[in-house]
């Protein structure tokens, strides 16, 4: 059992608690959701079960957290992580060797089991999770969804009894999100207890147990998944929450206009040095000045063809054909701006007002804070980025993209880490773009995301182009069969 009594932290160096006064009791065997708005405390929740903090980070903390009567403050991180295992929002932060293989032995040889034992688990777990395919791979060229499929497997090969999962689908796509709700499935019926904390919520539906709402730190409220479900029916908008059922998330018509500009693109391909050739793109003709959403399983090519897009992939020989100039290479970087999956790469100053600044040519700060305002970071403008929760600093790259005067603006997965009500700001914050003559790629496996903000998809499969249109009626059933599927188990 995981018992909350009176728990209040504040991390070091900042005025505001992120949780307060936090009273739970979760019992064993329990699958319970976590949700809130970005920065509620959802995170810190997860750390508090995990032992990050106070092993980890330091701050102010007040009451107890307790895992079978035991206090986890009290005890070496290394104890907690016999009954406790993670999946972190980034499961880079969480590797420790450099391929697949190694890292789910890895998790195993802490705990000094033979190396008999050892291989018979990873064989085990490679099978029933179907995870075959990306064994022995590098890590490093893996995709941000696979990343995730490799951190949960590790869980799972270590057979703990309590499972904290922080934003697990963030970066997976809908077959993989499907899978991830098979394991948690899976883990209910070991008896297992599993703490979530998450804002893609419709994967969880019959799944879940309890739910804990939190907003501004504090306990909002607290439901099973019945009681859960008529609440976010019925003030989903307002709490910032997403839909338990993705039929139930408006669609908008998009009308098609035939006799539009156009720009294309020519000649991308690329393959990392052992796993082949990952992108092969011939000629394609895309909508200028709209909003394009690049979607497709994990491992598709689509960072790649972002990363070729913008020029900084090397011995990338691909072409921007763009109102009638052509870009090459690093010339690309002139016209294109990306936003990148971990946005971690992309944040170098100590504040969020200067790490805009950083981008912003030429400097304007009406528009700096209005754009701030918009995504609703001007109350953080003097924060360290670094300090922020993983939606906050997604909003932040977000924001510098914005202000950074490049005809084509590419985001990969930038709604990772955000609430509906975050969600929906930065959708109508790039359409306010899409006005001033920019065009712009969305990377998402985001089927809200994407009916809020696009008018038009390209679909990658293994390197190549599948199929593109726009989101006119046809269109709208194309992505609805993509994303909504009628699962046996679903």
């Amino acid at each position: 059992m995981i018992e909350f009594k009176n728990v209040s932290f504040r991390y070091a160096e900042q005025k505001k608690y992120s949780i307060q006064n936090i009273n739970i009791k979760i019992k064993s065997g329990q699958i319970v959701l976590v949700c809130g708005t970005s920065g509620s405390g959802k995170t810190t929740l997860t750390k508090l079960i995990n032992g990050l903090i106070s092993n980890y980070y330091n701050g102010e903390l007040d009451g107890t957290v307790c895992i079978n009567g035991v206090e986890v403050s009290r005890i070496p991180l290394y104890e907690t992580a016999k009954y406790v295992g993670s999946v972190f929002q980034n499961p880079k932060t969480q590797f420790f060797t450099i391929d697949t293989t190694s890292e789910l032995a890895f998790c195993l040889e802490n705990f000094g089991l033979p190396e008999k034992e050892i291989e018979d688990r990873i064989l085990k777990v490679s099978s029933e999770l179907s995870i075959k395919n990306l064994m022995g791979r590098n890590i490093f060229n893996l995709s941000g969804g696979e990343k995730q499929k490799i951190a949960c497997s590790c869980v799972f090969v270590s057979g703990q009894e309590i499972i904290v999962l922080d934003e697990p689908s963030s970066n997976l796509d809908i077959s993989a999100t499907l899978e991830l709700r098979k394991l948690i499935k899976l883990w209910k019926e070991q008896g297992k207890t599993v703490v979530i904390s998450e804002h893609r919520i419709y994967y969880l539906k019959g799944l879940m147990d309890r739910v804990i709402h939190l907003k501004d730190g504090n306990i909002y409220g607290e439901y099973t998944e019945e009681e859960f479900n008529k609440f976010i029916e019925r003030d989903k908008w307002k709490a910032g929450l997403r839909p338990l059922d993705l039929n139930t998330f408006p669609s908008y018509v998009e009308k098609e206009v035939q006799s539009e500009s156009q720009f294309s693109i020519s000649d991308m391909k690329y393959g990392y040095q052992k796993d082949g050739c990952v992108l092969k793109v011939g000629e394609i003709k895309l909508p200028q000045n709209r909003i394009i959403g690049i979607i497709g399983y994990n491992g598709a090519g689509k960072s790649t063809f972002a990363d070729c897009l913008c020029g900084i992939s090397k011995n990338d020989k691909s072409v921007i054909y763009y109102e009638g100039k052509s870009y090459y290479k690093k010339k690309k970087l002139k016209l294109c701006y990306l936003v990148m999956q971990d946005v971690n790469h992309q944040l170098f100053t100590e504040s969020v007002e200067d790490e805009m600044l950083l981008s912003m040519t030429p400097k304007d700060e009406n528009k700096l804070y209005n754009i701030l305002k918009e995504l609703n970071l001007y109350s953080l403008k003097s924060k360290h980025p670094m300090s922020l929760s993983g939606g906050e600093k997604q909003r932040v790259a977000i924001a510098s993209a914005l202000v950074a005067n490049r005809d084509i603006i590419i985001l990969d997965e930038p709604t990772s880490g955000l609430d509906l009500f975050h969600m929906r700001m930065v959708a109508d914050e790039l359409k306010k773009i899409k006005s001033r003559g920019k065009s712009i790629f969305l990377i998402t496996h985001d089927y809200e995301m994407l009916l809020s903000a696009c008018d038009y998809i390209l679909h990658l499969e293994n390197g190549k182009v599948k199929d593109s249109y726009f989101l006119n009626e046809v269109g709208i059933e194309k992505i609805k069969k993509y994303f909504i599927r009628e699962e046996v188990d679903y």
